[in-house]
């Protein structure tokens, strides 16, 4: 049995790590990792692990998927098979190289060519160990009677070396070439010959270790005297052999994978007013933003950018309220309400997620931080019990932490945000209108989103919401289980006509017994009608700080003390709307503090300035705090929130410097004062009117891209239409519309008319974009290098 994690990974650069599975050898993961791509890759990757306390953790193996064949597998559940790892297969990057072929007349006055190598640059080379190599490179030329090899010089602790270096090989020698070599023939074969770059990090004691390499054939010279390009490094000619040990498994994935080209502002407008129309339009199922739904393959695809952009716009209430009537239509039974899988639950779900994330952190995040602190055994299950367990002291550890949960939950309404209270008002009305006769349906109907789909799915998997920094442990996860079971148990059992727990598993229905009481069912109830009220609350549950982005980086010391040492050390950072600071630890007291209200700017960080790949600085009233991410990706959203959260302070810079200032002046411009001004200009900020969390410009190009992806289905609904309209009814081949909601045939119609001159519209400015991309990047150039071939 192995304990095994999986990671994900743009080409060799770890952004994300499951949770450990202890002994399995057929381990269940089910995680979601959402994330922005920052840069350039070639490969997807993800690697298996076999966890390993005391030495290093074991690769069982990996997938590796092309950029390019992404959209293959996008939205595709798919079985991959898992690939060795072996270090010859493992690279990254690429190398720009300058052939040239020169004529030479040797002292006896015979003709011979000389192949003149110039070694200019690497880029993107990978990260050892997490830190930057120590690359170098071997120069051969290769053929079959000879291998003449050359060396640079190594360049310490950088990903992206400048080598520059020039090497000149003889290609054809006379017969009476008298030094000794590999080889004596009159003529070489040009066509034979080729020229091969081998990259290596420099292992100073330990053996060093392969980067990767390239082979490009000397008769590209033929057509022209000069070769100037950008190549891709490849795997070594044993990297991709398959492996001829047994099966290393199979991984199951999921991926969606998007890339959208957002256009200026300006291009959206008639898309969004269109979109923004929706919770207007009767009825509900005619608009624009509905059909989305109903003609996207995922409905999810629709849900994300819909949501953000209705909530962007005050929007959401009334569209979310429209489309859960609908449900309610078709809702027979008062016990089932919103238990389904519908777009009004999926917006509800995504809108919470957005705008209750504070809301859960002042609520769960100090119980949540006890359970998983303490060690305290809540397993009650006789089959799970450990040997020595006493299940009477387990049940009441559980209870103590599940009323403790409870009764904070409770008393939490002052904290529920308004929009969410806004949306669960409606949803009470709605819910007591349709059944009439059950007085507990206004109750179920909210307890069915804030217990099952808000609270409960938090309490187990807190580090989804970011209320825990990593993981729990098997141990924790199973105790927030058995927490989560209850509480949602609670939660609905308050709310339903039928008083009777739903446990599957006699031990929870003998726990659940405790609960049994009055004064559950009735604080239960106050909180449902608190949260589900539209009288106003409080002004102090919204003026509190909202915490944005927590997680561990490395910072340089300040240097404030003379002889302090400015290295770098490890730190927990927290952003809130008031403040960023950083801890030694989670929960500690902070060592240093900057207002949000003094941050200047935040920007990208040279990687020459510490040999050291994602790093930002955050320039503030004091001196620029310089910080270093694990990840590309993590650097990219700090920078990302911090630029959101900062965009409206005064005194904003307009020009920055790109690197560090060290040992008297700046690298970058090499200006000695330290105060002088910055010398290139800031990132363009986002517009003050943008929200910390949503662009709109993008979330519109990104339906833009949903509906031109589904403009087939979107034709035959609008053939359904016809259909309906002609023959008052589906007569004839239902097959094509009868999966669609179209409750109003001629204004549906009307919509999909608007909807297809929009996109057609927002279509000639992408379509010149698009050539303009293919005709602007060279192949060969650094956007776009030579893949070269591979054994």
């Amino acid at each position: 049995m192995r304990d095994c994690f999986c990671t994900i990974n743009l080409d060799q650069e770890e952004v994300y790590r499951t949770q450990v599975v202890e002994k399995s050898l057929s381990p269940f993961f089910s995680e979601e990792f959402y994330f922005e791509i920052p840069r350039t890759f070639q490969y997807l990757s993800f690697y298996v692990y076999d966890k390993n306390v005391l030495q290093r953790d074991l690769r069982i193996g990996k997938v590796a998927i092309k950029k390019e064949d992404l959209c293959n597998h996008s939205g595709k559940e798919t079985w991959f098979s898992l690939q060795p790892v072996d270090s010859n297969s493992e690279v990254q990057g690429k190398v720009h190289l300058e052939l040239k072929l020169n004529e030479l007349i040797t002292e006896n006055g015979t003709v011979c060519q000389q192949l003149v190598v110039h070694i200019k640059a690497c880029h993107g080379l990978p990260l050892i160990n997490g830190q930057s190599c120590d690359p170098y490179a071997t120069v051969s030329l290769v053929g079959p009677s000879r291998n003449d090899q050359k060396k640079t010089k190594v360049k310490k602790k950088t990903s992206n070396p400048q080598f520059n270096e020039i090497f000149y090989f003889e290609v054809t020698r006379s017969s009476s070439y008298t030094r000794k070599s590999q080889f004596q023939v009159e003529e070489e074969d040009i066509e034979k010959l080729e020229i091969r770059i081998d990259l290596w990090n420099n292992g100073n004691l330990v053996q060093d270790v392969f980067l990767g390499e390239i082979k490009v054939p000397v008769n590209v010279l033929r057509t022209d005297s000069s070769h100037q390009a950008w190549y891709l490094l490849q795997p070594r000619d044993n990297g991709n052999k398959s492996s001829k040990t047994d099966d290393l498994g199979s991984l199951r994935l999921n991926i969606c994978y998007t890339e959208d080209y957002v256009l200026p502002s300006e291009y959206y407008g008639p898309l969004k007013t269109l979109l923004l129309k929706s919770p207007d339009v009767q009825p509900i199922s005619a608009s624009a933003a509905y059909i989305l739904s109903e003609i996207c393959r995922d409905k999810n695809d629709a849900v994300l950018p819909l949501v953000r952009l209705l909530l962007h716009h005050d929007k959401l209430v009334p569209f979310a309220t429209a489309v859960a009537e609908l449900d309610l239509k078709d809702t027979q039974d008062a016990n089932t309400i919103f238990r389904g899988n519908s777009l009004a639950t999926r917006c509800l779900d995504e809108m919470m997620k957005i705008v209750g994330g504070h809301y859960l952190k002042v609520t769960l995040k100090p119980i949540l931080d006890e359970i998983c602190d303490s060690s305290k055994s809540c397993e009650i299950d006789p089959i799970k019990l450990k040997e020595g367990d006493n299940v009477e002291n387990n049940k009441e550890n559980l209870r103590y932490y599940v009323d403790k949960l409870f009764n904070t939950i409770v008393k939490s309404s002052m904290s529920c945000p308004t929009l969410m209270c806004d949306i669960f008002y409606s949803l009470r009305q709605m819910a007591t209108q349709r059944f009439p006769n059950d007085p507990h349906v206004q109750y179920s109907a909210v307890s069915s989103f804030v217990f099952l789909r808000f609270f409960a799915v938090a309490v187990v998997s807190p580090h989804t919401f970011h209320l825990r920094p990593h993981h729990p442990d098997a141990q924790t996860i199973r105790t927030l289980t058995l927490i989560s079971k209850t509480i949602q148990t609670l939660g609905t059992w308050g709310s339903l006509s039928k008083s009777k727990s739903s446990f599957k598993e006699t031990f929870m229905c003998e726990f659940f017994k405790m609960f049994q009481e009055e004064g559950y069912i009735i604080a239960v109830k106050k909180f449902l009608d608190e949260i589900s009220s539209t009288e106003t609350k409080e002004s102090s549950g919204t003026s509190e700080p909202v915490h944005l982005k927590e997680g561990e980086m490395y910072k340089r010391a300040q240097g404030r003390t003379r002889i302090g040492k400015k290295n770098f050390k490890k730190r927990w950072f927290c952003l809130t709307s008031r403040e960023l600071t950083y801890h030694k630890q989670p929960g500690k007291d902070a060592i240093y503090t900057i207002p949000v209200k003094n941050i200047l700017a935040v920007e990208k960080l040279e990687e020459s300035s510490f040999n050291k790949k994602n790093m930002f600085q955050v320039i503030h009233t004091e001196k620029p705090l310089y910080v270093q991410a694990n990840n590309c990706v993590e650097a990219n959203e700090w920078i990302d929130v911090l630029c959101r959260v900062s965009r409206c302070n005064q005194n904003r810079l307009s020009f920055y410097h790109p690197s560090a200032y060290i040992n008297g002046n700046w690298l970058c411009c090499q200006e000695t004062s330290e105060n002088t001004l910055g010398c290139k200009p800031c990132t363009a900020g986002v517009p003050a009117d943008i929200q910390i969390d949503i662009d709109e410009d993008r979330e519109t190009e990104r339906i833009y891209s949903l509906f031109t992806l589904s403009l087939l289905k979107l034709q035959k609904m609008e053939e359904a239409c016809g259909t309906i309209a002609v023959y008052q009814g589906p007569q004839k081949e239902p097959d094509d519309y009868s999966n669609f909601v179209i409750e109003d045939s001629v204004t549906t119609f009307k919509t999909i008319q608007q909807i297809k001159s929009v996109i057609e519209k927002l279509d000639e400015p992408h379509e010149k974009y698009r050539k303009k991309r293919s005709s602007s990047a060279k192949y060969g150039s650094k956007e776009n290098p030579i893949v070269g071939k591979t054994s």
